[in-house]
C-alpha cells in the first residue's frame, strides 16, 4: 500500500494550476485563490498514511471547497463581530464610522493583563515561549505553527495548555 499522501502530492502537482484557476472564479480573486490552494498543499501533510484515497483529484476539490467555505464563514463571522462593534463603541459623524477610543481604566487594566501574561511566560522554557507566542500573538493555528517548528501538532498543543494552566493558576 502506497502513501495516500504521495498519490496527493502529486495529483496536486499535476493540477496545481487547474486548483488556482478552479477556486480563483469561485473566491473572485486570484490572491484569494492561490492562498487556498497553498492551504490544501500545507493540508496535505495532516493527511493519514493509513487513510484509504481512491480519488485524490476528487479529494483535493473537496478539501478545497471545505477550505472555501471555512474561510468565507469566518469572513462572515469577523464581518458581524466588527459590525456589532460598531453598533456598540461607534458613532456616525457625517457618515463616517468614529470609533471611540476605550476608557482609560479599561486600557491601563489591558496592558497590565498584558504586562501578567508576558512575566508568566518569561519564566516557561524557550521552545513553549516561542510556540505560545507564534499560536496566540502571531496568530498561527496548531498545525501551522507544528508545521513552521518541525514539531507534532500534539507537542504544540501541550505547550501552549502548559502556558494557560499557569495563567489560569494565577488567575491571570
Amino acid at each position: 500500500m502506497t502513501d495516500p499522501r504521495s498519490a496527493l502530492l502529486a495529483a496536486y502537482l499535476e493540477r496545481r494550476a487547474d486548483l488556482v484557476q478552479f477556486f480563483t472564479l469561485r473566491l473572485k480573486s486570484p490572491a484569494a485563490g492561490e492562498d487556498l490552494v497553498q492551504d490544501i498543499y500545507l493540508r496535505l501533510e495532516a493527511v493519514d498514511p493509513t487513510a484509504e484515497v481512491r480519488n485524490a483529484a476528487g479529494y483535493l476539490y473537496r478539501l478545497g471547497a471545505n477550505l472555501m467555505l471555512d474561510r468565507i464563514r469566518g469572513e462572515r463571522r469577523a464581518s458581524a463581530r466588527d459590525h456589532e462593534w460598531r453598533d456598540a463603541y461607534g458613532a456616525l459623524v457625517g457618515g463616517e464610522d468614529i470609533s471611540e477610543a476605550p476608557a482609560a481604566d479599561d486600557a491601563l487594566a489591558a496592558r497590565q493583563r498584558l504586562a501578567a501574561v508576558v512575566a508568566v511566560l518569561q519564566e516557561m522554557p524557550e521552545s513553549t515561549q516561542r510556540i505560545f507566542n507564534l499560536h496566540k500573538f502571531q496568530g498561527l493555528s496548531h498545525a501551522e505553527v507544528a508545521l513552521a517548528l518541525g514539531i507534532s501538532r500534539s507537542a504544540v498543543e501541550k505547550h501552549v495548555m502548559a502556558v494557560l494552566r499557569r495563567l489560569a493558576e494565577r488567575q491571570i
